[in-house]
């Protein structure tokens, strides 16, 4: 039964993967449809990151300002190394600040 089920999930990936390539042979003239295409990457991986990112801390304070520290140091141009150390440094300071004083 388990080898049926693994065959049928096989199966719909392969179709949802072959069948816009079978159907979309030309490439898509549209300027909505591929500007449209363009940014689905990008919705969908925060579509997928936020609710991650504010659920992953012990509070959600400390999930803000971990936000916050990301977004600060990526306007200002800096690495995504930066980025992510900065964010989990403000995290690391918010928990510690948040188990002293409660």
């Amino acid at each position: 039964m388990i080898y049926l089920y693994i065959l049928i999930m096989a199966v719909v990936t392969y179709l949802i993967r072959m069948i816009p390539l079978t159907v979309f042979q030309n490439k898509i003239t549209n300027r909505f449809i591929r500007s449209f295409l363009y940014y689905v990457p990008y919705a969908c991986l925060t579509a997928m990151t936020i609710p991650a990112v504010f659920y992953a801390t012990g509070s959600l304070a400390s999930a803000a300002a971990g936000v916050a520290a990301a977004v600060i140091l990526a306007i200002c141009g800096r690495s995504l190394v930066t980025v992510a150390a900065g964010a989990c440094a403000a995290v690391f300071i918010v928990e510690q600040l948040s188990v002293v004083l409660f």
